[in-house]
């Protein structure tokens, strides 16, 4: 993780919401995200700190309520860890710049990759192209 800011700077800098989910590790409501249901041509950038995250051309109708890819940008800085949280084993996925959480990744997504990154809106800020 290369950008550290300490809480009281997060809480400046995010939303209430986005401070809930990327620095608390919270989720927000289902069907009700902002790019759930967005499919325009651009990129997906880290909220917190604009780290680019995910091609839209990875972008997939996945129908669980949040945005779902199935595959990151090749400058993707994206973390992986264990997440036993709830009683149920995951995968955490968070910004590697800046240590947000960005959502979970599972193995039930579509060719090629087989994977889905399952990740919040408000961890995301689209940049169109």
């Amino acid at each position: 993780m290369t950008m550290k800011k300490s809480d009281m700077e997060w809480k400046k800098i995010l939303t209430l919401s986005q401070y809930n989910i990327m620095r608390m590790k919270g989720t927000e409501i289902p069907f009700l995200g902002e790019y759930n249901e967005h499919f325009e041509k651009g990129v997906y950038v880290c909220a917190a700190c604009g780290v680019e995250l995910f091609p839209s051309n990875t972008k997939f109708p996945s129908h669980c309520g949040w945005p779902s890819f199935y595959d990151k940008s090749k400058k993707a800085k994206i973390k992986e860890n264990d997440d036993r949280s709830f009683f149920m084993q995951r995968t955490e996925v968070v910004c590697d710049n800046c240590g947000g959480h960005l959502g979970h990744v599972f193995n039930d997504g579509p060719k090629p990759t087989g994977l889905h990154y399952c990740i919040n809106s408000a961890a995301l800020k689209f940049i169109k192209k």
